[in-house]
């Protein structure tokens, strides 16, 4: 069974404060904390870490809604909704920066604070959960090196040269430059080349001649 949201209202006037609860709580939601100024709402936040604020702008004191909003930001990913009932246009560019997840006009409708609370909760999920992809493809591709364009390689004894003009067994660059390990063995076709002896003339039998790209310079 998933938990209520817990929310935390930051306003200053007691009896909005008081209303927004009792909505809140006839929608199912929980308020874990009420706060009436900025310092007071960043103590709780840091604190209770709820899952959503409802943030008045306009607070006594020093610091308003929005100053209070950043600095909670800097301390914790926590989804913002402001509470206003009105607000100049250098109030709203200032709110802008803070990257709210909605607005709520005062007097408060029960719809639209119940509609603008999911929609805010939702598009944080979403964002956590897009961080949270973009992490692990981080990680992921950091431990991916892949080889690209073309690779000079030497017809006759298949070394690889480098950027800076030197040469290197094909192997060994490679393995600097991919994730890739080698472990060495010996293919049939040049086990036959080279111990024939061993392997073909103790059989009595010989297989077709290797392709020439298997022989050893003699």
């Amino acid at each position: 069974m998933t938990a209520p949201t817990r929310i935390l209202i930051v306003e200053d006037e007691r009896l909005v404060a008081q209303d927004l609860q009792r909505r809140l709580h006839r929608l199912g939601f929980t308020v874990c904390a009420i706060a009436a100024s900025g310092p007071e709402a960043i103590a709780h936040a840091i604190q209770i870490q709820p899952d959503l604020i409802l943030m008045d702008i306009v607070l006594h004191g020093p610091m308003d809604g929005i100053e209070a909003a950043a600095q909670i930001r800097a301390h914790a990913a926590i989804p913002i909704i402001y509470l206003t009932a009105h607000a100049d246009d250098a109030t709203r560019q200032r709110a802008k920066a803070t990257e709210p997840f909605g607005y709520l006009l005062k007097p408060f409708d029960t719809r639209v604070l119940q509609t603008t609370i999911e929609m805010a909760l939702y598009k944080h999920a979403m964002e956590q959960e897009r961080a949270h992809l973009l992490r692990h493809l981080q990680e992921a591709l950091a431990h991916i090196t892949t080889l690209q364009g073309l690779l000079p390689i030497c017809a006759v004894c298949k070394k690889i040269r480098d950027d800076q003009g030197y040469w290197h067994q094909v192997e060994i660059y490679i393995s600097q430059h991919s994730d890739a390990q080698f472990t060495h063995g010996l293919c049939p076709d040049c086990a036959y080349t080279c111990y024939d002896d061993l392997v073909g003339g103790s059989q009595g039998a010989r297989p077709p001649a290797p392709p020439k790209d298997c022989l050893l310079p003699s």
